[in-house]
């Protein structure tokens, strides 16, 4: 069996290519990062290391790479694969998808078989997302034939893997815990499963569970974290002021997901203490900045911090320490990132209470907006 996995960092490597690595697939990694590709061409195989006391290491093999610029062979790859994957960040999506509906129209004429496509990026449906880039690109002839052959499940994924400087450029530590749920109600007939992914009838409870928790409780401690001059989540995890704000925040989301999706209170509050308990993991270096990167999509309507936020003031729930989060991620003003520049920018041009409604969609009338304002005022007045 073959793979094509667009994304050889270290999610891609230590997580996605793993599993389909054991699952008996020949791994063929797409990147730009031409040193990446050569190594992973040369030698074929990497170490994936977990983050325990234990230290136990894994050899992922049957493994090689595509220079993602040759278009024209990543596009056969695609053509002759059995199941395609990325990890590359949702903004990338939009680029490697003229490519990905190169290699669909190459099946589509020399192999019309089954292929599912994956986007496994911290996002609510990013499968479909990359499906709607997709077809932009694909002749209108071709996309009837494509809907009968070709599928894009929804995912949601869940591992930490912290930028990390190895002396082996190709080995990657991982934190032991990890979860890839993936939409069965979509997958085409005789679909081939992978041990260690979840199959959902009904995944977007998952994917709202994982990112209003994970991912928002993760930002959370980030920006709370820069705003205290801390460097790492695992410092920030030992500011019990600060681990308040992010267990407040998760009680929010957490109260808003229990009343949508029925989760069991306690499970759901046993599932929160594990997600804690991971950020404080002592095996893992996680830079506050690379947590809190990219402000723009954070802060974006349908993320992790207003989308909660909203669902929670729509049921009558508090959002406070949502809101207080949000004030804190428009105070990241991190010189190295140029989401949080532009975002600084538009504070200065638009003044504070405009830049809130242009990056969360929440209007100047709206209660959250006003709580975020409360929020801000009260950290620049700290500061």
């Amino acid at each position: 069996m073959k793979a094509v996995h667009f994304g050889g960092g270290n999610i891609g490597r230590g997580f996605i290519g793993l599993l389909l690595s054991k699952a008996g697939y020949r791994v063929q990694f797409v990147d730009v990062d031409k040193q990446l590709v050569e190594l992973l061409q040369q030698r074929g195989q990497y170490t994936v290391t977990l983050a325990n006391e234990t230290a136990e290491s894994a050899i992922v093999d049957n493994v090689t790479a595509i220079d993602g610029n040759d278009k024209e062979r990543v596009a056969q790859a695609i053509a002759e694969a059995d199941l395609v994957t990325t990890a590359v960040g949702v903004n990338v999506l939009k680029y490697i998808s003229q490519t990905i509906s190169e290699g669909i129209a190459k099946r589509l004429a020399s192999n019309p078989s089954a292929l599912h496509i994956i986007a496994c990026e911290n996002t609510i449906g990013g499968s479909t997302q990359l499906k709607n880039l997709v077809y932009e690109h694909l002749p209108t002839t071709l996309r009837a034939r494509a809907d009968e052959y070709i599928a894009f499940p929804d995912a949601a994924v869940d591992r930490i893997v912290p930028i990390q400087q190895n002396e082996d450029r190709l080995m990657v530590v991982v934190e032991p815990f990890y979860e890839w749920v993936v939409d069965r109600s979509v997958m085409l007939e005789g679909f081939h499963e992978i041990p260690g992914v979840h199959y959902a009838e009904r995944l977007q409870p998952y994917i709202e569970r994982k990112l209003f928790t994970v991912n928002t409780g993760h930002c959370c401690a980030a920006y709370h974290g820069y705003l205290n001059g801390y460097e790492t989540i695992q410092e920030v995890m030992k500011d019990s002021g600060i681990v308040a704000e992010v267990r407040g925040a998760l009680g929010e989301t957490g109260a808003a997901l229990i009343l949508q999706y029925g989760f069991d209170s306690s499970e759901h509050n046993k599932y929160i203490d594990k997600i804690l308990e991971r950020f404080r993991n002592p095996y893992l270096t996680d830079e506050v900045v690379r947590v809190g990167r990219s402000p723009i999509r954070k802060l974006s309507p349908n993320d992790r911090l207003v989308s909660p936020a909203k669902a929670a003031h729509d049921n009558g729930l508090p959002a406070i320490n949502l809101t207080r989060a949000m004030a804190a991620a428009f105070m990241f003003d991190y010189k190295e990132d140029p989401e949080a520049i532009e975002i600084q920018r538009s504070i200065q041009g638009l003044g504070i209470a405009e830049a809130i409604s242009k990056y969360t969609g929440l209007s100047a009338d709206h209660p959250l907006h006003g709580q975020v304002m409360a929020g801000y005022a009260a950290f620049k007045e700290r500061k």
